[in-house]
């Protein structure tokens, strides 16, 4: 939710922004007009209970010959202040639930545009030249007896898939791996519930242009998380944090659940695409005009854990109109995938400064006493679509996989062997 008083004091700004991400600017000319009305609306309802409380206190003093005259004022200001009530809580909700739909302001400096105009920031490592024809990461995986995903599908449909053996223990050390980056960089380890009320899905920001990608169960009112960002952004929900205890850092490790509205038909063979993930995430909370250094923090450590495992990469900043509601800047690592020739995405981290705060009303003290909103961000440090990319570029002709030496010690062998070779 943006800051209405940053509204007023410079409209511009967001209607920069609304460009930035190809939406609609006269969405700020509403927010001003509702805005005004809501303001004009409160101070007359104030006006009129304040003489309205001056009446009453009068008809005591009344002779008998005002008294009655008095009663009637007394009577139409009752229905006036109630009237008056009325429109401005009409105003007020309905100036709640258009903010509500305002993306964050885009930082300044990202790309305008759309999902195609991110900006190549860099390249890191040169993807690998094979002397042999490079075998997809679900061969591989079936290969080594890591990825079933006919009994994934048997079992819970499309986009589904069982890791089973190495593949399961290359999950669990690449996660492993992850979370002791990120407990030796000072994040405190978390588990967090993966089912979450709907304010906290909706504070975050995933009930809107992705609300679809969303799994709900009706029945106990509850949502699945797509991401630990969910439930870690509203572990301090309503809270005044202590100011030197920032900034918090945090790494959730969970199971993440996405329907891929949208996606039919896109990337639909093997783990790069599905329904049921695993993912080690940092979510950090600290001061509003320290979150762009503390963003480039997050993208520093999530570089670290893919040079870690001696992966080409490039980094890219991605376009306003491609960042989603809570994000105002967003970076992504993509790893090379040789059997596709190109780069995917295996990290993101973004800057959602004051925006999820000031909806989930997150706070801290500042110097002179007074509450105000923190800046939260979050950001990838492994995945189980890292898997796609360590088996595809690091396997050798026979199908064997060698592991990347940062990660032997986590997955206790040096080489994945095909299980016919056994």
């Amino acid at each position: 939710m943006i800051d209405l008083r940053a509204l007023r004091d410079d409209p511009d700004r967001l209607r920069a922004s609304q460009r930035a991400r190809g939406e609609d600017e006269s969405i700020v000319d509403r927010l001003l007009e509702l805005d005004s009305g809501r303001r004009s609306a409160l101070a007359r309802f104030e006006s009129l209970r304040a003489e309205q409380k001056s009446v009453g206190k009068s008809v005591s003093k009344a002779s008998p010959e005002e008294r009655e005259q008095i009663l009637a004022k007394a009577k139409t200001l009752a229905a006036d202040v109630k009237a008056a009530e009325a429109e401005a809580e009409r105003i007020a909700a309905e100036l709640d639930q258009t903010l509500s739909g305002v993306p964050n302001l885009v930082e300044e400096g990202a790309p305008e545009g759309g999902v195609d105009d991110f900006v190549v920031v860099e390249e890191v490592g040169t993807p690998r030249e094979f002397d042999f024809t490079p075998r997809d990461h679900l061969e591989l995986g079936e290969m080594l007896g890591a990825i079933d995903t006919e009994r994934g599908a048997k079992v819970s449909g499309a986009r589904f898939y069982f890791l089973t053996g190495v593949g399961a223990m290359l999950e669990l050390g690449l996660l492993n791996m992850a979370m002791q980056q990120a407990v030796a960089n000072g994040f405190t380890p978390m588990i967090p519930p993966v089912l979450v009320k709907p304010d906290t899905m909706e504070g975050t920001g995933f009930l809107g242009a992705h609300a679809a990608e969303v799994y709900q169960l009706p029945a106990d009112d509850l949502y699945l998380v797509g991401t630990s960002e969910v439930p870690l952004a509203g572990y301090h929900a309503g809270e005044i944090l202590d100011a030197n205890t920032l900034p918090a850092r945090y790494a959730g490790w969970s199971s993440c659940f996405r329907r891929e509205a949208g996606s039919y038909g896109k990337d639909t063979r093997g783990i790069i695409r599905v329904h049921q993930f695993n993912k080690v995430e940092m979510f950090v909370y600290t001061h509003p005009d320290r979150a762009h250094e503390e963003h480039l923090r997050l993208l520093a450590w999530e570089r670290e854990m893919l040079d870690r495992l001696e992966l080409p990469y490039r980094v890219v900043d991605i376009a306003a109109g491609d960042l989603g509601t809570s994000a105002a800047r967003k970076y992504d690592c993509e790893a090379w995938v040789p059997t596709q020739g190109r780069y995917r995405e295996l990290t993101s981290t973004s800057n959602c400064t004051d925006f999820q705060a000031r909806r989930l009303n997150i706070r801290y003290r500042d110097e002179d006493g007074k509450p105000r909103f923190a800046a939260t961000l979050n950001g990838t440090l492994a995945t189980t679509r890292w898997i796609v990319a360590i088996l595809e570029n690091h396997q050798r002709a026979d199908g064997s996989v060698v592991v990347p030496e940062a990660l032997r010690p986590f997955v206790g062998r040096d080489v994945l062997e095909p299980i016919d070779k056994k």
